[in-house]
């Protein structure tokens, strides 16, 4: 099925390496993502005037060309963006405290520095940096992107790694494979480059999927991951929430696929929404995702989200920290948190509006204290810190919360 197995003497070198906090045995010994926390990282936030090859404002906005405005927005919470040394004035109004409504770009290097401090700072591991079809118009500030990222990891001792979002990528079965070949392999030289098992890790996320923006069969997909198998890398794949237990959302027939990978991350952004929903997923499809990852050696990396801030899921932490608890009880290998700046879908970990005196008036974007529970800006950096210690055994397994919103 062309599943890596790997010898009982290498099972028992792992369990013994890492012990995970429910005994489950990982397939894998502690690496760059086995025991660690990652991030997404989507790195895709540029301002008219950066500089960055797509001269606009690219998804800050929806139509690129003009100034993000209550009219005109492609995001769903406002950044705190007081570390950033620059910044660019949008068209929204004046902050409530008065202060112009001005936002970072990704494509300044102090912008991504700062992020990846960030990540040292709270004891975050790795971050996964989303690449999209890089073939067209976004091509060029993507390939400056990852460049960028390099350069953070590498400063801030934290690691990165591709991760491939095939969504849309009409003609990827080839020219993911050129994409990787020609530019993104070469990041792999880098200190910071994310290893597992002694291999360059690579995600793929979007197989199996069931809409038209995914429309692969199986052997096509299984072709893929076999040639990035067969390029030396540890590959991951960023599959459907119901990839075993099969639902609408999910393509038939895609077993052999899913089993190929290294690794499995089931995407959970859209189906959980609050902290009964973390415990029906932990028991209808994490316990058995969990088993079946241990039956075929593979490690399972499930997905964590801190969830929309429009939709008010946060609940002031305890959402996003009883998923912590069901994955790591469960006996996950690793975690990915979804995501690290998706401002766009409001489930961002990275600096966030407090209250109203750091949001634009008249914006209708709620901030982290939609619940009437003051966060402080860094809140969800310090949750996901404490998450990954206890992934790692550094405090007990608890379904209470260790983290303050206050600081």
């Amino acid at each position: 099925m062309g599943v890596s197995r790997r010898t009982f003497f290498s099972l028992a070198a792992a369990a013994a390496a890492w012990p995970s906090v429910t005994g489950v045995a990982a397939a894998s010994p502690p690496g760059d993502v086995v025991g660690k926390i990652t991030v997404g990282y989507q790195g895709w936030f540029a301002c008219a005037g950066d500089g960055a090859p797509i001269n606009g404002w690219w998804h800050w906005s929806q139509d690129w060309g003009q100034a993000p405005s209550p009219s005109n927005t492609g995001i769903k919470s406002w950044p705190d963006v007081r570390d950033y040394q620059r910044t660019y004035p949008s068209a929204y109004a004046n902050l409530g405290d008065g202060r112009p409504a001005s936002l970072f770009s990704s494509y300044d290097q102090q912008t991504v520095d700062t992020h990846f401090s960030w990540l040292r700072q709270y004891g975050i591991d790795t971050a996964a940096l989303q690449r999209f079809n890089p073939t067209g118009g976004e091509g060029p500030t993507r390939d400056a992107m990852a460049q960028k990222v390099r350069s953070a990891a590498e400063a801030y001792g934290r690691k990165f790694y591709l991760m491939y979002d095939v969504t849309g990528w009409a003609s990827m079965q080839q020219e993911i494979k050129a994409d990787w070949t020609a530019k993104m392999s070469a990041h792999t030289a880098s200190s910071a480059y994310a290893r597992q098992n002694g291999k360059p890790v690579v995600c793929i996320w979007g197989f199996g999927f069931n809409d038209g923006n995914h429309p692969w069969d199986a052997g096509t997909c299984l072709d893929v991951v076999n040639w990035f198998k067969g390029q030396g890398c540890y590959v991951i794949g960023g599959v459907p929430r119901e990839w075993r237990v099969g639902g609408s959302g999910t393509r038939a027939g895609f077993s052999e696929v899913y089993h190929a990978f290294d690794a499995l991350s089931p995407w959970m952004v859209g189906a959980i929404g609050n902290a009964g929903d973390s415990d029906d997923v932990y028991t209808t499809i994490t316990v058995g995702d969990q088993a079946d990852c241990a039956a075929h050696s593979i490690d399972y990396q499930p997905c964590v989200l801190p969830g929309d801030t429009q939709a008010r899921q946060r609940a002031h932490g305890d959402f996003m920290w009883r998923q912590f608890y069901n994955m790591i009880r469960a006996g996950a290998q690793g975690i990915y948190i979804s995501m690290f700046d998706e401002y766009n879908e409001g489930n961002q970990i990275a600096k966030t509006a407090e209250d109203a005196s750091m949001v634009p008036t008249g914006s209708g974007l709620w901030a982290l204290d939609e619940d009437g529970t003051h966060c402080t800006s860094d809140y969800y950096l310090r949750l996901t810190g404490d998450g990954g210690r206890m992934l790692r055994g550094e405090i007990a397994l608890t379904p209470n919360r260790p983290t303050s919103p206050a600081g």
